[in-house]
C-alpha cells in the first residue's frame, strides 16, 4: 500500500518558505569585490603658476555647483545687467538644457526604483452563460511581487551612472548658460561700439561737410582746382557709405540680442546711449587657479570619467549570474461575499537564476570596450584641463596688452587730431595741396575708431577671461 504523507505543519511549512529568502540573504551578505575599478582622476602636468599672471595651481576637485553670482555686474552697466538676467529665464538653448537635466533626473529615479521591490494588484469578473445553461459568474483578485536582488552590484552602478549622468547635464546647463550670458555680453558691446563709431563718424561727416564746403569756396574764387572738390565729395560720399555699413552692424548685434534673451527681433530694441561709456573690469592682482574649478566643461568631463568607469562594472556584472524573487497570493470564487474567504487562498513563491553560459567572448568583449572608452574620457578631460590654461592664459595676456594698447591708442588719437587741424589750417592759408588734408583726416579718423576698438576689446576679454574661468573671478 502506498505511504501516506503526512500533512506538514505550519513550522515546517514557514521554512520551507523561508529557504528561497534565505538563500538570495546569503548571496546578498556574500556579495563579491566591486565590479568596478577604483576610480581616481587622471593627473594633469599643471604650471606652478599663470605664466601671465599670479596665482598658484592646485589640484583639480570640480566645483561647479559653487554660487558664481551676478559677474555681468562687474562692468557696472544697468542695461547689460537687465539682459543678462533675462538670459537664464528666455533664452532656448538654456531652456533646452533645463529640459535635458530634468530627464536625466528622472532616469536617475527611475534606476532607483529598480532596487526595490515590485507589486502588481489584478482583480477581474467573468460572466458566463448559453440557451442550454445557466448564467455563472466568477471573480478574481490577486497580488503579485517580484524583486531582483543586486547581489553583485549590477543594479547600483546603474543608478550611479545615472547619477552621474545627471550632474553631467546639469554642468552642461551651467555651461550653456555661461555660453549664452557671455555671448550675450559680447554682442551687447559690439553694438555699443557700433554706437560709438557711428557718433565719431557723425563728428566726422560735420567735419567733411565743413571741408567741402571750404574747397568749394576756393574753388568758385578760382584758388584751387575742381579736383579739390571731387577728392572732397568723394571723401563725404564714403563716409556716408560707411554709417550706413555701422547701421548694418548695430541691428546685426540687435537681432542676436533679441534673440539670446528669448525674443523675435521685431520686437525688440535696446535704444542708443550717448552718454554710454565703456568700463572695463579691474582685475584683481592675484587670481587663483581654484576659480577653474568652477568651469562646467571640465566638471562635465570628469563627471564623464567617472560614468565611463561604472559602465565598466556594469560590463563586468554580465559574468556574474542574475535572480530573481517571485511571489504571488490570490484566489477565486463564485461570489462576490466568497472571495475573501480563506479557504480559497492560493499562495505561489518561486526563485529564479540566469547565467550566460557561453556567448563567444561578448561579454569580455564589451568589457573591453567599456575600458577604452574610459580612456577616452579621461584624455577628454585632460584636453579640458589643459583647454582651460590656455584659455585663462590667452585672456590674461590679452587684458594686459590691450591696456597698453588704449594707452598708445589715445595718444595717437590726440596726435592724430592737432595733425588734421593743423593741415587743414595750412590748406586754407595756401601751403599745403588738399591730398594732405585727405591724408590727415583719414588718419585722425582712423585713429579715432582704433581706440574705441580698444576699449570694446578690452571688455570682450574681459568677458572671455570670466568665462575662462567658469564665471568671474569673485570667490565664493
Amino acid at each position: 500500500m502506498p505511504r501516506t504523507v503526512p500533512p506538514a505543519s505550519p513550522k515546517v511549512r514557514r521554512a520551507s518558505l523561508a529557504r528561497p529568502a534565505l538563500l538570495v540573504l546569503a548571496l546578498l551578505l556574500a556579495g563579491c569585490a566591486s565590479l568596478q575599478p577604483r576610480y581616481e582622476v587622471p593627473v594633469v602636468e599643471t604650471p606652478v603658476a599663470f605664466k601671465q599672471g599670479r596665482g598658484a595651481w592646485v589640484p583639480a576637485a570640480p566645483a561647479d555647483t559653487l554660487e558664481r553670482g551676478p559677474w555681468w555686474q562687474l562692468f557696472d552697466d544697468p542695461v547689460l545687467s537687465a539682459l543678462a538676467a533675462q538670459v537664464e529665464v528666455s533664452n532656448q538653448n538654456v531652456a533646452s538644457a533645463i529640459a535635458a537635466y530634468a530627464q536625466s533626473r528622472a532616469i536617475t529615479r527611475e534606476l532607483r526604483a529598480s532596487l526595490f521591490p515590485q507589486v502588481g494588484l489584478d482583480a477581474g469578473r467573468n460572466v458566463s452563460g448559453g440557451e442550454s445553461r445557466a448564467t455563472s459568474r466568477s471573480y478574481q483578485v490577486s497580488m503579485g511581487v517580484s524583486w531582483e536582488p543586486d547581489v553583485f552590484g549590477r543594479l547600483r552602478l546603474g543608478v550611479d551612472s545615472a547619477r552621474a549622468g545627471e550632474q553631467i547635464a546639469r554642468a552642461d546647463l551651467a555651461a550653456a548658460l555661461l555660453a549664452s550670458q557671455g555671448e550675450l555680453a559680447a554682442n551687447y558691446f559690439g553694438l555699443r561700439e557700433a554706437d560709438m563709431q557711428a557718433g565719431l563718424l557723425a563728428q566726422t561727416l560735420k567735419g567733411y561737410e565743413r571741408t567741402l564746403q571750404i574747397t568749394s569756396n576756393r574753388y568758385q574764387a578760382g584758388v584751387v582746382a575742381r579736383t579739390d572738390v571731387l577728392q572732397a565729395e568723394t571723401q563725404l560720399a564714403n563716409s556716408r557709405a560707411e554709417m550706413l555699413g555701422l547701421e548694418r552692424t548695430r541691428a546685426v548685434f540687435e537681432h542676436a540680442i533679441a534673440v539670446l534673451v528669448g525674443k523675435a527681433p521685431a520686437n525688440f530694441a535696446v535704444a542708443v546711449d550717448p552718454k554710454w561709456t565703456a568700463r572695463v573690469p579691474a582685475l584683481p592682482p592675484e587670481v587663483p587657479s581654484t576659480l577653474l574649478q568652477r568651469r562646467p566643461d571640465i566638471a562635465s568631463a570628469e563627471r564623464r570619467m567617472a560614468r565611463a568607469n561604472q559602465q565598466i562594472g556594469i560590463a563586468r556584472a554580465a559574468f556574474f549570474p542574475s535572480f530573481g524573487l517571485s511571489g504571488s497570493v490570490g484566489q477565486s470564487a463564485a461570489s462576490l461575499g466568497d472571495l475573501f474567504s480563506a479557504s480559497g487562498l492560493v499562495w505561489a513563491l518561486g526563485v529564479s537564476v540566469a547565467q550566460i553560459v557561453f556567448d563567444a567572448g561578448a561579454t569580455s568583449a564589451r568589457v573591453d570596450q567599456s575600458r577604452a572608452a574610459l580612456d577616452q574620457a579621461a584624455a577628454a578631460y585632460r584636453q579640458a584641463v589643459l583647454q582651460a590654461f590656455q584659455d585663462v592664459e590667452d585672456q590674461l595676456v590679452a587684458l594686459r596688452v590691450l591696456q597698453q594698447q588704449q594707452v598708445l591708442r589715445l595718444q595717437a588719437a590726440r596726435a592724430s587730431e592737432l595733425v588734421e587741424q593743423q593741415v587743414l589750417n595750412r590748406y586754407q592759408a595756401g601751403q599745403v595741396n588738399y591730398t594732405e588734408v585727405i591724408q590727415a583726416q583719414a588718419s585722425a579718423a582712423s585713429a579715432r575708431r582704433a581706440l574705441v576698438q580698444a576699449q570694446i576689446d578690452r571688455q570682450v576679454a574681459a568677458v572671455a577671461l570670466i568665462q575662462a574661468l567658469g564665471g568671474g573671478w569673485r570667490g565664493p
